[in-house]
């Protein structure tokens, strides 16, 4: 009798473990799946040192609002 008591124990001691180390395997996929498709720090760091050259090539001057509009919208749409 003791025996019929301690099956379902167990059953639902390792059904739960198995359900949670399934369910950790899923996260930790998916965090890595999202951390494959976010774009890589140096492209924006590449990016935000070009616009800011071109802002400083504006505020002295050089280029118009026009074409600093033009070349900050090309910058943007590559990243």
């Amino acid at each position: 009798m003791f025996g019929r008591r301690r099956r379902p124990l167990v059953r639902a001691a390792a059904v739960g473990g198995a359900g949670y180390a399934i369910g950790k395997r899923r996260a930790d996929n998916q965090a890595e799946d999202e951390a494959a498709s976010e774009d890589p720090a140096g492209a924006d760091e590449g990016a935000i040192s070009d616009l800011e050259a071109l802002a400083d090539l504006k505020d002295r001057g050089v280029l118009t609002q026009e074409e600093f509009d033009e070349q900050k919208a090309k910058i943007l749409g590559s990243t």
